[in-house]
């Protein structure tokens, strides 16, 4: 499929965001997260005017480039001319928390079938291994309205996620956000993995919890467990990984 390259429209600060994005939808397939077309990762665009980058609507993570996302402002309307739609399901969700976080770049949603599982199951994300200390001090959850095609549910889930970085959509999936597409993306990978130990650790004997008193400053953890890089620590790495096999999501 042919796609024209935008790389001359954009500004080098957008191209190189465009790249970082297309790259989190390539990893997202590689590690076996995505659902087909209906889930999406979006991120701001820098500048006043309000604009995010999203999927285009009918492409495979596998397929997104950097030139193929669709900039779209805060109405939905296309700011660069595309071929593609977007999916009204997935501006709902992430336009209303790209408007209400001025601290997010990046949101990142999944339907993976670990996160499906947990999100609902009463319990939630349960205190039973490394992972899922670093999502519990941060957590929040959304009870499930249906498809998210409503604007009234916009202020709903705003507030529900507050100023926390894991969300738990129940019986829909899983969502993260952060100040780089970097950011979002090694949170999810965390949360991913939390949810996977969980299903396979529930399907053997008795759980054990880890001691709530452990669970306290995982923040500070998290600095010190990456040397201070943050996702710093991998990104570049999972660039590199990419690059090997297939660095057309650059272009």
């Amino acid at each position: 499929m042919h796609i024209a390259s935008v790389r001359e429209l954009v500004s080098a600060e957008e191209w190189a965001l465009r790249v970082d994005l297309a790259a989190a939808y390539r990893l997202v397939a590689a590690y076996g997260w995505s659902d087909l077309v209906f889930t999406h990762i979006s991120a701001r665009v820098p500048g006043p005017e309000h604009h995010f980058l999203i999927n285009p609507y009918g492409l495979l993570f596998d397929e997104i480039t950097a030139s193929s996302l669709v900039k779209v402002d805060a109405r939905c309307n296309k700011v660069i001319d595309s071929p593609f739609p977007v999916n009204p399901a997935g501006f709902t969700i992430h336009s209303c928390i790209h408007a209400a976080r001025e601290d997010v770049q990046c949101v990142l949603h999944t339907h993976t079938r670990a996160g499906v599982a947990v999100s609902a199951q009463k319990c939630g994300v349960l205190p039973i291994s490394q992972q899922s200390t670093f999502v519990l001090a941060s957590l929040a959850t959304h009870e499930y309205e249906g498809v998210a095609l409503r604007d009234d549910e916009k202020p709903r889930l705003v507030a529900d996620l507050g100023t926390k970085t894991y969300f738990l959509l129940r019986n829909h999936g899983l969502l993260t956000v952060g100040k780089s597409v970097a950011d979002a993306w090694l949170s999810m990978y965390t949360f991913e993995n939390a949810c996977r130990i969980q299903i396979d650790a529930q399907a053997g004997g008795e759980l054990v919890h880890v001691d709530p008193a452990i669970m306290q400053g995982m923040g500070q953890v998290m600095k010190v467990a990456t040397a201070g890089q943050g996702p710093g620590i991998a990104w570049p790495a999972l660039l590199r990984k990419l690059d090997r096999e297939d660095a057309s999501y650059k272009t």
